[in-house]
């Protein structure tokens, strides 16, 4: 059977350039190797009755075209509000910031009345700059080497935008695409415990610590949450981040596409420097007049096209992308809620983010370790309870602590990943255990997973989480590499539509919807 398309890997991305080119009318495959749909973006139910958001965990960056475009709430997708963070102290202090913008300024207050007054200013300019870099999340990066007038054309509308902005606004944003996040935020407060939570935006799934050049860059990249039009709103999908998926795949197959899991593909066929099809582990052959891969750029070029297929300079280019994953997953499965020292009992500030960021020099020394090859002993934690808002992932009565955890270097400087995993969730709970003592007692479950599981199980490079570090020389129109970063490959027919290409990671949809746009437009 032959298909105009045939996506390889079934994840969110792969999914919505699916539902895009259906919805287009064109003939659409799509092959996960998994039993489940969404990649990272995945509903497992890991332990009797516990149903966890085994990776990707909260839903923000998701974009509000693909959600109205696809009909996703049609589908079944419904998001449900977290409300801020919460950044325990074992001195008994704490800081709370919610949606509630005069109140998160009081409690920025008890800190320092400073903070709390620069607070309006920052995130005005904040705001701001997530304005001008957003619509550049949905169109094909502009190639800056190209000749064709049109593309010159596109780099003169940024940078007209970018005079437009004003003398501040353009310095802020070249500081975003080069400062440290730290020292971004320097500009702004003195409290510690603030800036170190929301330095921890900027270093999420990169190999860099909160001090690291171009980490405020990433800060922006998260910042960029938006919900129901409003900016940094962050959420739940009720049912897990796998709703997300199974919204996008269910809009799918109602425009046509076929989907099929449990069908890994062993090869992409080139015939001639064209892409025909794809061979299956099975031994099956499927043919198509485009070949999609929401893979990362080492599985799908290095391994499912073969070097002797690519020029010497691509594969060099491809060899040099930087993965170096840096975060691991601990799910536990709880008999009760985590009891807080500083702020006891349960409450609001339970039904947020949970943020273990105490002081920069806390989250720069967990870098130090990660540095030299070691697991932070004293990790930076991102941990939501879903349970509070959606009670049906878990039995009665019982909870899920979804905890995000940063460093764990891919690679170790002593012993293996499968040796030292649960030296990892130990270090874990003991952390926790520092801030909401009743911890270990409440553990029903636990599930660890490293940047070695990440990379087995999901298909991530080096566990890494958006498909290579979100760098400034891996953004734009270097991502994956410079020459192809508009979603075409060196072969052609193939495509690339995974978050290896701009804008890159998360929970977006971007870069499918971008490609399948592309992929249209290049056929019409």
């Amino acid at each position: 059977m032959r298909y105009n398309a045939i996506i390889v890997g079934g994840g969110h991305n792969g999914l919505t350039a699916a539902a895009y080119l259906a919805r287009a009318g064109r003939k659409v495959l799509v092959l996960e190797r998994r039993h489940v749909l969404g990649g990272a973006a995945v509903t497992e139910e890991v332990f009797p009755g516990f149903r966890f958001s085994v990776c990707s965990y909260v839903v923000s960056l998701l974009r509000p075209e693909i959600i109205r475009e696809l009909e996703l709430r049609r589908h079944g997708l419904e998001i449900l509000p977290l409300d801020g963070t919460f950044t325990p102290a074992t001195d008994g202090r704490y800081l709370w910031r919610v949606h509630d913008h005069e109140r998160t300024k009081c409690e920025i207050g008890k800190h320092s009345t400073r903070d709390a007054e620069a607070y309006d200013g920052f995130g005005e300019a904040m705001v701001e700059m997530a304005r001008f870099v957003k619509p550049l999340l949905d169109t094909t990066p502009s190639d800056p080497l190209s000749r064709d007038p049109r593309e010159l054309l596109k780099l003169a509308a940024i940078a007209k935008r970018l005079r437009a902005l004003g003398g501040r606004a353009r310095r802020l944003q070249l500081q975003l695409m080069t400062m440290s996040a730290a020292d971004f935020l320097d500009q702004w407060f003195e409290t510690d415990v603030l800036k170190a939570t929301m330095s921890a935006s900027g270093i999420i799934g990169t190999f860099l610590g909160v001090r690291s050049p171009g980490t405020a860059y990433v800060l922006l990249h998260h910042y960029m949450g938006e919900i129901d039009g409003e900016f940094r709103s962050w959420g739940f999908a009720r049912g897990g981040t796998g709703a997300i998926s199974g919204a996008i795949a269910s809009a799918a197959r109602a425009a046509g596409a076929e989907i099929r899991t449990e069908t890994p593909v062993d090869g992409i066929r080139i015939k001639h420097g064209r892409a025909v099809g794809v061979g299956l582990a099975t031994g099956e052959e499927l043919e198509a007049d485009v070949v999609i891969s929401s893979l990362d750029p080492r599985t799908t070029f290095l391994r499912l096209v073969g070097e002797r297929e690519l020029p010497s300079e691509f594969v060099d280019e491809i060899t040099r992308y930087r993965f170096r994953g840096s975060s691991g997953k601990v799910n536990l499965a709880l008999d009760a809620l985590p009891d807080f020292t500083c702020l006891p009992g349960p409450g609001a500030h339970l039904r947020g983010a949970i943020s273990v960021s105490p002081s920069v020099d806390y989250m720069e020394r967990a870098y130090d370790q990660a540095k030299y090859g070691e697991f932070s002993r004293r990790p930076y934690i991102d941990m939501v309870i879903p349970t509070l808002s959606d009670s049906s992932i878990a039995p009665p009565g019982k909870h899920i602590l979804s905890c995000f955890v940063q460093y764990a270097p891919y690679s170790l400087a002593y012993g293996t990943w499968d040796e030292q995993r649960e030296a990892f969730g130990d270090a874990v709970v003991e952390t926790l255990a520092e801030y909401a003592p009743n911890i270990r007692q409440i553990i029903l479950h636990r599930q660890v997973l490293t940047p070695l599981d990440l990379e087995r199980v999901f298909g991530l490079s080096e566990g890494n989480i958006f498909h290579g570090e979100l760098t400034l020389d891996q953004l734009f129109f270097l991502r994956p590499v410079p020459g192809w970063a508009r979603y075409s490959t060196p072969i052609r027919n193939l495509w690339m539509c995974g978050s290896a290409t701009h804008p890159g990671g998360g929970v977006m949809g971007a870069p499918g919807r971008n490609a399948a746009r592309r992929i249209l437009r290049d056929a019409s």
